[in-house]
């Protein structure tokens, strides 16, 4: 409980009272059950992603083998009710999966999007069978999950997205294109979002949700992209040609896409901050240790400041 946290964070040293950036037991918001959960996956990203990363980079992306163990591992799902067959923890302990991934400097697995970004849209707005069906899979490694959203005229503006599932009887017929698609190599499923009321008044009034697996027909995933940074990360073009979805696949309600949307981004975004700031915290610890080492003029280049 928050109480609970607060109290035992009451001996806890604040970062800039510990040895490093990088220290176990530290910031008080964080309890020992955090702690012990933070050490197991440090050893994880050391043992698992770090010794790999290199030859992940030049491949564009890493292995499936390695979800699986981070299934294995418990670092799937972390926040996912138990009750959906998620891990059952709490926000914080996703945050010690980001940090710790950050803190190797291993940008290439695309398990925060997966865990905490898709899965809760599909823990939160799914039907029963929907969750009964990904969320299993998904907190095992086993089935990879992706976003769609950006398109190559639309990105922060989702309000101007042009990809457009139209009613067919009970089926959705879904044509578009999608660019920027983190996982969307290796996904096994991607929420689609596409306009499904081109009369409504308002873009945020006709936007819906969709479940698309791999292996559908007219699915189809276009180059892994070539980037400047985050190269073991496997972004994608996404295309759909007349994929016809059956009405199970709509997650959520029809046209409620947007509020979903809205009402999931900001923990999206706290995520990429907090992934950024560890980031920053790695690379100073990086930077103090070579200046206390380094030489240059008979001093250490610390000395030389």
């Amino acid at each position: 409980s928050p109480l609970q946290a607060e109290q035992l964070g009451t001996k806890r040293l604040e970062p800039s009272s510990a040895k490093s950036l990088l220290d176990i037991g530290t910031r008080k918001i964080f309890s020992s059950d955090h702690d012990i959960f933070r050490a197991s996956a440090r050893r994880f990203f050391q043992e698992e992603v770090l010794p790999f990363h290199a030859e992940w980079e030049k491949d564009g992306q890493v292995s499936r083998e390695l979800w699986e163990k981070a299934g294995q591992q418990g670092l799937l799902g972390v926040a996912i009710a138990e009750k959906h067959g998620g891990i059952g923890a709490d926000i914080l302990s996703s945050a010690v999966v980001w940090e710790e991934q950050m803190y190797v400097n291993c940008t290439g697995p695309g398990f925060s999007l997966h865990s905490d970004i898709v899965m809760p849209y599909i823990a939160n707005y799914g039907s029963e069978e929907q969750i009964k069906h990904f969320i299993p899979k998904m907190v095992a490694g086993k089935c990879i999950g992706a976003i769609a959203m950006t398109e190559p005229g639309a990105g922060s503006d989702l309000q101007g997205i042009r990809t457009y599932a139209k009613k067919d009887g009970n089926d959705w017929i879904l044509n578009g294109s999608k660019v920027f698609i983190t996982n969307g190599w290796m996904s096994d499923v991607v929420i689609v979002v596409a306009v499904t009321n081109r009369e409504a008044r308002s873009p945020a009034h006709g936007i819906s949700l969709f479940l698309v697996e791999n292996g559908t027909k007219g699915f189809i995933k276009g180059r892994k992209l070539n980037k400047i940074g985050l190269k073991a990360q496997d972004t994608a073009e996404l295309f759909f040609e007349d994929v016809r979805l059956p009405a199970s696949a709509l997650l959520g309600k029809e046209n409620k896409g947007f509020y979903y949307l809205m009402a999931e981004l900001p923990q999206e975004r706290l995520l990429i901050a907090d992934m950024a700031l560890a980031s920053c915290e790695f690379m100073f610890e990086e930077t103090r240790n070579y200046v206390k080492q380094r030489k240059a003029f008979g001093k250490t280049v610390a000395h030389l400041q």
